[in-house]
């Protein structure tokens, strides 16, 4: 069986946490696994904040989720990214990073109808509130009721 937080007791880690300088990572890693285990909850694999990343790399979810099956540790998952998809630097993945932690989809025309709803359920301003922000106070929420 492979080890993973039950994401109906406990979210999974934050989209800021970094691993091998990628955000987003840590929190796939977590949905994954909670995925195979049947502990993913309210929780969506390969969903669009996932797929942030694996475009960005340029890799398929399932290819993503088949290296949690394995059992795949983080770091193993990490080697694999690494070496799978499009070649990134250091400094493009810390960009890359930089941008998608100050995404704010208030300024999409598309999503600012959506998030003003999400953010309001938080009490946030969502002009002034990244995605990153309002999934960690989301997650805050959830395990609080």
């Amino acid at each position: 069986m492979i080890t993973s937080r039950d994401l109906t007791r406990e979210p999974p880690r934050s989209t800021h946490k970094r691993l091998g300088g990628y955000v987003i990572l840590a929190r796939t890693i977590d949905k994954g696994r909670a995925l195979l285990n049947g502990k993913v909850g309210e929780y969506h694999f390969d969903c669009p904040v996932d797929n942030m990343l694996f475009g960005f790399k340029g890799v398929k979810g399932d290819d993503f989720k088949k290296q949690l099956e394995g059992g795949a540790t983080d770091d193993q998952v990490l080697v694999w990214l690494n070496a799978n998809g499009a070649k990134k630097s250091a400094a493009e993945i810390e960009a890359w990073s930089a941008e998608a932690e100050r995404d704010n989809p208030y300024n999409n025309p598309e999503k600012r109808d959506w998030f003003s709803g999400e953010c309001a359920k938080q009490g946030l301003d969502p002009a002034k509130t990244t995605l990153f922000d309002w999934l960690d106070a989301d997650d805050k929420q959830t395990f609080k009721r």
